[in-house]
């Protein structure tokens, strides 16, 4: 287990079910440290394992910067080898190759929704760990971008793959090739984000959302993530078929008994979770 520090790089708060993981490094515009990295695939694993955990928000500290990317001083030249590692946080991400997978949300099942929350400039691995969440909440002033190819690199913490997904393929092959960054409006009318908010707003809808899934059955809403997670890409009738498991997985819980009598009862459901 590694030492805890005077101010933790990633702060943690848990209220009614739903984890708030905030990057906390505002000198470097929240940044991605070999630090932020580990404690966020720690994170992100408890919050998968944990039965008390519904939904997830993620965000950064401040008005500035919901999170610039990799650390070029700390985790790029780490890297690439052109920084030998000098403390716990470096040995780990050079030991650990998973580490960096995980705190991007790549090659790591996760059916639990992620929300971020997205209080400021949102560029390269802050970027591509938004591609992972399921819902956006972006301040008015955020900017988003992926700028690697101009400094000689490529995103590879997903958005390769997923950004062609989530937006018009021109639009994402533009923001890859180029670099250049596009305000939230324009992601907002891409599809790239749910909402565009003042940002002193941004929690607030963030927390509304997150509430009102972690009211819900959590059997339904994680096999919904990961039956449309697991289907993309196949055929329709492969889909289906996925679909029927997930339909056989919900339909043998307590909770679907719970929702419909509850609803009959004129009450609120009690949902424990199988």
């Amino acid at each position: 287990m590694i030492a805890e520090t005077m101010e933790k790089a990633l702060l943690s708060e848990v209220r009614d079910g739903i984890l708030i993981l905030t990057i906390n490094r505002p000198a470097a515009r929240n940044a991605i440290s070999p630090e932020v990295a580990c404690r966020l695939a720690d994170a992100f694993t408890e919050f998968s394992e944990n039965p008390e955990l519904r939904v997830c928000i993620l965000t950064g500290v401040g008005d500035k910067a919901f999170c610039s990317g990799g650390d070029l001083a700390l985790t790029l030249p780490l890297m690439t080898g052109a920084r030998e590692p000098e403390d716990e946080w470096d040995r780990r991400l050079v030991s650990e190759p998973d580490v960096m997978s995980r705190s991007a949300l790549r090659d790591f099942d996760l059916n639990k929704p992620i929300i971020a929350a997205i209080n400021g400039t949102c560029l390269a691995g802050g970027m591509e760990t938004v591609l992972a969440t399921d819902i956006r909440i972006a301040a008015d002033h955020a900017k988003f971008g992926l700028p690697e190819a101009k400094r000689a690199l490529i995103p590879f913490a997903g958005s390769l793959v997923r950004l062609p997904r989530q937006m018009p393929h021109c639009l994402a092959m533009e923001m890859l090739l180029v670099g250049d960054t596009i305000d939230a409006e324009t992601a907002l009318r891409a599809g790239l984000v749910n909402h565009v908010v003042p940002v002193g707003e941004v929690m607030n809808k963030a927390l509304e959302i997150a509430g009102k899934i972690a009211a819900n059955g959590p059997v339904a809403v994680q096999e919904i993530k990961k039956t449309v997670l697991a289907s993309s890409g196949r055929t329709l009738r492969e889909g289906y078929q996925l679909e029927d498991q997930a339909k056989s997985r919900v339909m043998a819980s307590a909770d679907a008994r719970e929702g419909p009598r509850a609803f009959m009862e004129k009450r609120q459901p009690i949902f424990v979770g199988r």
